[in-house]
């Protein structure tokens, strides 16, 4: 068994779509970032990198790599599967994080938890949870969305 953990903030800004958990959320503002700037599915990119033991997010889908800008959060996470199914891992658990103040998370889990799931070839082993910051920090004064994730892979039999 192996445990990874990932993590990503992006911040607020107006002008762009807020996709998280590959949803697109009703919003006046979007993260900023390369790609859609997703923070659910980037953590969850990093953490199951990192349990493989094969570096970050940044490494595989760099933001000086034009083919990643604007590029959809799930087509990363459906390479970052394949990246750690082609070294012999399956997923035993993804548990997520995603730390929020200016959007209430709880109507949209469902719907994320299913695109994911869908996305990694998932059934139950997806818990995704919201928290707020309790209106401090950059996250609680609604200038930034962040999410963190924990994975726990093994290696096929």
């Amino acid at each position: 068994m192996r445990i990874g953990f990932g993590y990503d903030l992006h911040r607020l800004v107006k002008g762009r779509k807020l996709i998280i958990g590959g949803i697109e959320l009703k919003s006046d503002l979007g993260l900023l970032g390369h790609s859609d700037a997703d923070v659910l599915l980037h953590a969850i990119c990093d953490a199951l990198l990192g349990a493989a033991g094969l570096g970050d997010i940044g490494e595989h889908f760099p933001d000086t790599d034009l083919k990643y800008k604007n590029i959809s959060s799930l087509k990363l996470l459906e390479e970052t599967n394949r990246i750690i199914i082609a070294q012999g891992f399956e997923i035993e658990n993804v548990d997520c994080i995603i730390f929020a103040q200016a959007i209430k998370i709880t109507p949209y889990k469902t719907a994320m938890k299913e695109k994911i799931c869908s996305v990694l070839g998932l059934g139950t082993v997806l818990n995704i949870k919201a928290k707020t910051m309790e209106e401090t920090g950059p996250i609680g004064n609604h200038e930034a969305i962040a999410a963190s994730c924990a994975v726990l892979l093994k290696k096929k039999s």
